[in-house]
């Protein structure tokens, strides 16, 4: 049994290095064209995510999934009847990091890239059934059949991409979960957020403070709107200094095991 190099002696050889330039470029490429209608499809995939996260917390408490939506505005909403509605709400922007991560790690592997895609393939083909709206539908079909193509591309011919399509899958939704709490919050300023619903069943904190708490992301011009004005400025400190936290959190916890599964 190979001991995993945690330490990571002799960093970077060139799978590790090939990574790391790779993760990078992407980075650069999705920022590059984050305005363009290039990234749209991959935009709504990663708000079907954040809505399959909801989907899923749900389940796992005992609730029963409804329907589910994802809009061409890059909104989306998750239908839901029982669970613990205070663990629903929280999953979507955590389940977004974490399936970042999760399809960065898959790619740094054939099989596990493979599996990556399958299990992706068969969510998407699961939510078709309980899609509220034709959004939804269409990025189903669509996907599935985006999917079924580099796959064949990966097994019958010279184009061997499906890996790097499962790690820019997963630096998009990286990216996009520290984004979508800025769109609903800052941005929007929608009532209908995920932060905001928490708000009204732990009225304790504003929606913005909720937002930030699970420490998506934070931008201090949302400080001039009225419910934020009543927190602290110890708080807005720690808001500054921790922002972003979970979601880079998981984002370098992806770029060490890789590395680590690459040495």
């Amino acid at each position: 049994m190979v001991t995993p190099n945690w330490e990571l002696r002799g960093c970077c050889n060139r799978n590790q290095n090939a990574f790391l330039i790779t993760i990078g470029i992407f980075t650069v490429v999705i920022l590059l064209l984050w305005r363009t209608f290039l990234l749209t499809p991959f935009k709504l995939i990663t708000v079907f995510l954040h809505e399959a996260s909801h989907a899923v917390a749900c389940k796992l408490t005992c609730g029963d999934v409804e329907g589910m939506e994802v809009n061409a505005n890059e909104g989306g909403s998750t239908t839901t009847r029982g669970g613990i509605y205070w663990l629903i709400l929280p999953a979507g922007y955590l389940g977004s990091s974490f399936w970042g991560m999760a399809l960065i790690l898959a790619s740094t592997n054939l099989l596990t890239a493979r599996i990556a895609a399958a299990g992706l393939g068969l969510a998407l083909f699961i939510v078709l059934f309980i899609a509220k709206n034709w959004t939804l539908r269409g990025l189903c079909i669509g996907f599935i059949v985006f999917l079924a193509i580099i796959w064949v591309l990966q097994e019958l011919t010279t184009v061997k991409i499906l890996r790097y399509v499962i790690l820019f899958i997963g630096v998009m939704n990286s990216l996009f979960s520290v984004y979508d709490i800025y769109d609903d919050l800052i941005s929007r300023r929608v009532h209908s957020s995920d932060a905001e619903k928490f708000a009204e069943i732990c009225p304790c904190c504003t929606g913005c403070g909720w937002g930030v708490i699970w420490l998506d992301f934070f931008s201090p011009n949302s400080l001039h709107n009225s419910e934020s004005e009543s927190m602290s400025s110890f708080l807005i400190i720690c808001f500054l200094i921790f922002r972003g936290m979970i979601s880079f959190m998981f984002l370098c916890a992806s770029l060490y095991l890789g590395l680590v599964i690459l040495s």
